[in-house]
């Protein structure tokens, strides 16, 4: 019983620490211009966000959260967002690997008028590392996550990390 009670500790303030951790690199990289949502409130049933994944699409195709659109980084059309979204007042929630390319997008949104705009913090990584299911190309369950890199790899603490 001590052992599974130590266990169970263990699991959770590895994930608390890797929330705290993934905090710190949000923190050294954006400015929170946009701000963020949670993968919990993302994640409640009578969310109705748009979901917008603004990973490559190497990426998108291993893993992405349930209908999300893939819009890319580094070919973001703004334009092509407004063909999909016509409505500027729709929440769009944005989301990337761990939250940093995702603000960028999103600060493009905003200056294009869209007006509920979120940042998920800690992106797919969080989401995953929270138990929440991720699709791949072929809208499967997977437990592939593509992790940009392995340098960035070190972030996600479930699933199997995917790189090239």
């Amino acid at each position: 019983m001590k052992k599974n009670i130590l266990y169970i500790v263990i699991l959770f303030s590895s994930i608390g620490f890797a929330q705290k951790s993934i905090s710190k690199l949000l923190k050294k990289h954006n400015t929170e211009s946009i701000p963020y949502i949670s993968v919990q409130e993302l994640a409640m049933p009578d969310s109705e966000a748009i979901i917008l994944d603004s990973r490559e699409i190497k990426e998108y195709e291993v893993s992405h959260i349930k209908n999300a659109i893939q819009v890319g980084y580094d070919n973001f059309s703004i334009e092509t967002v407004e063909e999909q979204i016509t409505d500027k007042s729709k929440t769009i929630v944005v989301y990337c690997s761990v939250g940093i390319r995702s603000e960028d997008i999103g600060e493009k949104l905003k200056e294009a008028g869209y007006t509920n705009v979120y940042n998920l913090f800690g992106g797919i990584f969080e989401w995953k590392n929270n138990d929440f299911t991720v699709y791949d190309n072929a809208n499967e369950p997977t437990e592939n996550v593509h992790t940009f890199s392995k340098e960035w790899s070190k972030w996600l603490l479930k699933g199997i990390k995917i790189y090239d």
